[in-house]
């Protein structure tokens, strides 16, 4: 069985799409915990119902964030992760941390790398005036939003989206994508070779 550790800064709302799939499609892994850098995460509640370990490293308790990613780093480890899931975890990482999960951490990102990096995706979406919109899931690397992309799902721009309506329906895609994804992960579907991402399909898919 792989084991998974997901980081969460709030709701945890993919986080819970992923505990359901894991549950329903009975991967051959376990999520072993959950681990936030705010206590006041409601996420951890969820985590906490489901018997999912709920582990709050504050990061306002570190001086730098080096400090705070060397402890967040030896909590994680407690729970020897075969993967790390970035799940609206709203901390930049430093590049030893990311060195140390290098090809098993994953991150979802709400625009089609590698446009609209950072924040407000859906705002930079409808100022450029792009029809096309999504997600994408990466693995993580020192380059921030720049990982290896291993997969992305569209949905149409419409004529008067907001940001609200263009992000819910965003997010429908990433509850989507991000546990297929993982399940790809935990089967061995998912290759990391010079740098390019690869996931095969399983035989299910259509």
């Amino acid at each position: 069985m792989r084991r998974i550790v997901i980081l969460i800064s709030g709701r945890g709302s993919n986080m819970e799409a992923i505990i359901r799939a894991a549950q329903d499609e009975k991967w051959p892994a376990r999520i072993v915990a959950v681990v936030s850098n705010r206590a006041d995460a409601s996420g951890l509640h969820y985590a906490a119902e489901q018997g999912i370990p709920a582990i709050v490293v504050p990061h306002k308790d570190y001086a730098t964030r080096e400090a705070f990613d060397a402890a967040l780093q030896s909590r994680i480890d407690e729970f020897s992760p075969d993967l790390l899931v970035l799940a609206g975890f709203m901390r930049v990482l430093t590049s030893r941390f990311v060195a140390h999960y290098a090809g098993r951490m994953l991150n979802i990102h709400p625009s089609l790398l590698p446009s609209f990096v950072g924040l407000a995706t859906h705002n930079q979406a409808l100022a450029a005036g792009v029809t096309i919109h999504g997600a994408t899931v990466h693995f993580v690397t020192a380059d921030l939003d720049h990982g290896p992309i291993v997969a992305q799902a569209t949905v149409p721009v419409l004529p008067d989206d907001t940001e609200t309506t263009l992000a819910a329906r965003v997010l429908e895609q990433e509850h989507i994508i991000y546990p297929r994804v993982i399940r790809a992960f935990v089967e061995g579907r998912v290759s990391l070779i010079d740098g390019i991402a690869r996931m095969t399909p399983d035989n299910i898919e259509s």
